[in-house]
């Protein structure tokens, strides 16, 4: 294969990849405009795979949503090739009790009517109060 037709066949697959992830991502959900910068956001935190951003309805002093950038509905949809994204989701809440220094927090997956966003996110609470029925 002669050079031209490598780089003609890697630009294919990368625009190919680029429709695939788009397709993947749910059209109207607030996490997945996050992760395209449709919506605005201060990460406090992100790799290739995770998003970490703070709660605009906080129900601690310290309230932060961390979600995979791929979408996932919820933890109802969870399969076999989530492992790495539920992974990188612990890896970024150690890194930020680690950074912060919490030595008491609580790490939450809201599912059914509890979910408000579907796309899966874990909460990761800490603060002396914490309003449980607001989470």
């Amino acid at each position: 294969m002669t050079r031209e037709k490598m780089i003609k066949k890697i630009k294919f697959l990368a625009k190919e990849a680029k429709l695939r992830i788009q397709y993947k991502m749910a059209k109207d959900c607030i996490f997945c405009k996050i992760v395209k910068g449709e919506i605005k956001s201060a990460p406090v935190y992100q790799t290739d795979t995770v998003m970490a951003i703070n709660d605009i309805n906080p129900v601690a002093a310290s309230h932060v949503l961390i979600f995979p950038k791929r979408h996932i509905d919820s933890v109802l949809t969870v399969k076999k090739g989530d492992g790495e994204a539920l992974e990188d989701m612990f890896a970024v809440a150690q890194k930020l009790i680690s950074e912060r220094r919490l030595e008491a927090f609580r790490l939450a997956f809201n599912g059914g009517r509890y979910q408000h966003v579907p796309h899966l996110h874990m909460h990761l609470v800490a603060g002396s109060t914490i309003k449980w029925s607001q989470l």
